[in-house]
């Protein structure tokens, strides 16, 4: 159990003293130095009162390691997003800093792409990948960049860099949203996202190239949702052919959530 630790890290991240804190629980000073030095044991009550304290759900306290969290996930703990309350797993993000503990935005290139869905967790692997800034992106929010290929997505073409904000929370994705999604037997992939995950627990994906059909992804088959933010691409797109593209898909995309709303109106 993280206990311990945790109620100290989150009371030093608030610059409160341990006088402070045990005010709050209308406790004494030394009892709350007792939980965190593991001398004394909190019941029921105490973790009800830390957990509406720090906004972080009991669960969270004991379980997570919040020391290990990049700086975006706590930030998200600390406004009041904890995906234990929400009643869904924890989804852990290994990331990496610069010398100034600034998030990195990593790079996942076409080789690293394959490694990817097993290496996504995993320390050492992150560790390794190319790194960079871009300062005109949100602090407060994690970035990562991958590597597309093929032309499902044209006009953004085969070979560019897109990058995308991390989701840790998948009720955020909006119909339409342009999205890298992780998943276990496709890979890493970009599509058109409609967000049915309330519904059907299932993410339906959509190409802009309208040569390429739709498809789903069940939740449970997704590890990562990155919603996309821009791309970078050496290419000079064409602008009719591209523009046509993107109006055909927009165009499908649009008939089919009419489609989905006149069921769900029926049903």
């Amino acid at each position: 159990m993280y206990f311990a630790e945790n109620i100290k890290f989150l009371r030093k991240r608030r610059k409160r003293t341990q006088d402070d804190v045990a005010h709050s629980l209308n406790a004494k000073r030394s009892t709350l130095s007792g939980y965190e030095n593991r001398v004394a044991q909190p019941n029921m009550e105490v973790l009800m009162a830390l957990s509406e304290y720090f906004n972080v759900a009991i669960d969270t306290l004991l379980k997570v390691d919040l020391q290990s969290l990049p700086e975006s996930q706590i930030r998200q703990l600390e406004s009041g997003f904890d995906v234990f309350i929400k009643g869904k797993g924890l989804r852990v993000l290994v990331s990496t800093v610069d010398a100034d503990n600034n998030e990195n935005i990593e790079l996942v290139g076409e080789k690293a792409k394959a490694g990817y869905t097993s290496g996504y967790a995993d320390t050492e692997y992150i560790n390794e990948l190319p790194v960079f800034q871009l300062p005109f992106l949100s602090k407060e929010k994690k970035y990562r960049t991958f590597q597309i290929s093929g032309d499902s997505m044209l006009p953004v073409p085969d070979g560019a860099w897109v990058t995308g904000e991390y989701l840790q929370d998948w009720s955020q994705v909006k119909i339409g949203d342009a999205c890298v999604i992780v998943t276990l037997d496709d890979g890493v992939i970009f599509k058109i996202v409609e967000n049915c995950l309330e519904q059907e627990q299932k993410l339906k994906l959509h190409s802009l190239n309208p040569l390429f059909d739709s498809y789903s992804v069940a939740a449970e088959n997704i590890r990562e949702v990155w919603r996309f933010v821009h791309y970078i691409s050496g290419d000079m797109p064409d602008s009719t052919t591209d523009m046509q593209n993107i109006a055909r898909g927009l165009f499908e995309l649009k008939n089919d959530v009419k489609s989905i709303k006149e069921q769900l109106r029926k049903g």
